[in-house]
């Protein structure tokens, strides 16, 4: 069997392909591009490119399999040998579903695409409706976040290469479950990144954190903008990924008149409408700017969905009394109420954490409340903490748990749940790497320790580079077994069914949700939605809410504590309700 070689290279002056040990020389194409036909290379075969005659023989960049890692040969793979079962599967639409974030490495004590399946009836009893994966792309080592990707075509070798990829997301389908991957454009990670070498990836013409950003808009950033867009549509073809979540976006530095994720929009468009099959873009950014969510004809970029930050960081510092870093912008129940009903606290207000005004309004009358996703944790805010402590080890209260559940799980956001959040995880999520270079690995253990050093962090900070670090991040699945968590877990459940049976906790208007809070008599907040109240008492002391207006006769639907008392009075022609709840706890009622 043979097969079609081709790389662009537009500075080389003669480009050979290295197939199963054997050199052949490529032919010069358009545009900077060289080709070659190789007869015998089929499925399986190693392969890499040799530039101007070099000693050395690099990975291909768009490479669809590094079995050896990131510094060894591509392989050649024939995405047409997957026999996929999922030909009735179109889709599911990102508004009403519910989203759950996953690293495949610490998922599982195996830490594989195979393993990973073994677990997906959990996450269908829970009432999941689409897995959001961390970066697959292959990166150096075993174990890692996967941000700092290199061969972003190739899946990670150590989770099960592209065939446990494939048997991953085909068993997804098979159980209703979207997934959706996790893609990182701002960056390319530095060990076993040899782009450069290729073509004009990067320019220094902007500054970023990772060094020379990424070729979107100098010369000869064409083809830099073909690889990435055409590597948007291989994961959804090929893998049949449901949708993509673009990492940090606002580190995309773009002048085009047609800026990059635009342009993906659009191509996103086109593959749905070509394969029948609902697809999305969703967005991270800290820009605050609905300009991503707004539609292309009324001047934005046309993505799906954004996170966010602000809802967490309102919910967060709210619960845990957290007060340090960007939490300082938060904390109180009105900032919380503003979260809940306009999106962005900092819509254009001043943000003392950064010294200015920072963010746009939300257009809360035109803009559908799912185009935001809602967390209470994810893997950065739990993973970029020293030690990386999930929420639950903060709270002065464990009931407090539930009631930041409630408030996520029923607000107007596309709410996503981060990995054994549902049952209370005791064990960190660390911020861990596996660099085979041993500086970079040095910097990277060094650099920790010093970031958080500034920040007046006095404790141990786990050495990313150790494989303790690693491990303790992984996931103890007895624990949902254990009476405690899997209290927890049913009350996940229950709001999870409670949002799903019922219509107004999936009214797309901003504008159906009003919210009320007192911080003077105490500490407590409602939610209504529609017919549906939720009413939290995040204060240390109980507290006596009024249920329903004069002649209203509440029900109540969901308690997280049995001390919780609705409370009628009959007052002749009316009647009237209390809600008691005692501190730390939430009731939903209709």
């Amino acid at each position: 069997m043979s097969t079609r070689f081709a790389v662009w290279a537009p500075a080389a002056e003669r480009v050979d392909v290295v197939a199963a040990g054997t050199k052949y020389p490529m032919e010069a194409q358009p545009s900077g591009w060289w080709e070659a036909r190789v007869s015998d290379a089929g499925h399986g075969t190693d392969y890499g490119f040799v530039l101007d005659g070099a000693e050395e023989v690099l990975p291909d960049p768009r490479s669809p399999w590094q079995p050896n890692g990131v510094h060894g040969q591509s392989r050649v793979y024939d995405h047409d040998r997957f026999a996929w079962t999922d030909q009735l599967w179109h889709g599911r639409p990102l508004a009403g579903s519910v989203l759950y974030e996953m690293h495949v490495g610490t998922f599982t004590q195996e830490g594989t695409f195979d393993a990973a399946v073994e677990r997906l009836d959990h996450l269908v009893a829970l009432g999941i409706d689409a897995v959001e994966l961390l970066p697959v792309a292959s990166f150096p080592g075993r174990h890692g976040w996967g941000y700092d990707g290199v061969h972003l075509w190739a899946p990670h070798e150590p989770y099960g290469g592209p065939d446990g990829l494939k048997r991953f997301v085909d068993a997804a389908h098979a159980r209703g479950l979207a997934v959706i991957l996790d893609v990182v454009y701002n960056h390319i990670g530095p060990d076993g990144n040899c782009l450069k070498n290729f073509g004009p990836y990067f320019t220094s013409a902007h500054a970023t954190p990772w060094g020379d950003a990424v070729n979107f808009d100098q010369e000869g950033s064409d083809e830099v903008r073909a690889f990435v867009v055409q590597n948007v549509l291989m994961w959804l073809r090929h893998y049949h990924f449901d949708g993509l979540r673009l990492d940090a976006v606002h580190a995309i530095t773009d002048h085009s008149a047609v800026h990059l994720l635009e342009e993906m929009r659009r191509a996103v468009a086109a593959e749905s409408a070509h394969l029948g099959r609902d697809l999305f873009l969703i967005a991270e950014s800290d820009l605050n700017d609905p300009r991503l969510v707004t539609s292309t004809e009324a001047g934005g970029y046309g993505l799906d969905a954004q996170w966010s930050d602000d809802f967490h960081h309102a919910l967060h510092a709210a619960l845990t009394g957290e007060r340090q870093g960007y939490y300082c912008d938060f904390g109180s129940l009105e900032t919380l109420k503003k979260a809940l009903t306009r999106v962005f606290v900092h819509d254009g207000t001043m943000s003392t954490y950064r010294g200015r005004r920072h963010g746009r309004p939300v257009n809360v009358r035109e803009t559908s409340a799912h185009r935001f996703l809602g967390f209470l944790q994810n893997h950065d805010q739990v993973g970029n903490r020293a030690s990386g402590e999930r929420i639950g080890a903060l709270l002065p209260s464990p009931g407090l748990l539930k009631v930041g559940a409630a408030l996520l799980l029923l607000s107007p956001f596309t709410p996503m749940l981060f990995m054994g959040e549902e049952w209370g995880a005791s064990t960190p999520w660390c911020y861990f790497t596996d660099h085979q270079d041993p500086e970079l690995a040095r910097a990277v253990s060094d650099g920790r320790r010093r970031e958080f050093a500034r920040h007046g962090w006095a404790g141990p900070v786990p050495d990313p580079q150790a494989v303790e670090t690693f491990r303790r991040s992984v996931l103890d699945w007895a624990e949902p077994d254990d009476p405690h968590h899997a209290d927890l877990l049913e009350w996940h459940r229950a709001l999870i069914s409670l949002r799903r049976s019922t219509p107004e906790l999936n009214d797309p208007r901003l504008t159906a949700t009003r919210v009320e809070v007192d911080e003077k008599t105490g500490r407590w907040l409602t939610m209504r939605r529609g017919g549906v109240c939720v009413a939290a008492n995040l204060g240390g002391v109980p507290a006596v809410l009024p249920a329903a207006p004069p002649g209203g006769r509440p029900r109540l639907l969901l308690a997280s504590d049995p001390a919780i008392h609705l409370e009628t009075d009959d007052l002749g022609d009316s009647e009237t309700a209390a809600l008691e709840l005692p501190a730390a706890s939430v009731a939903v009622f209709r």
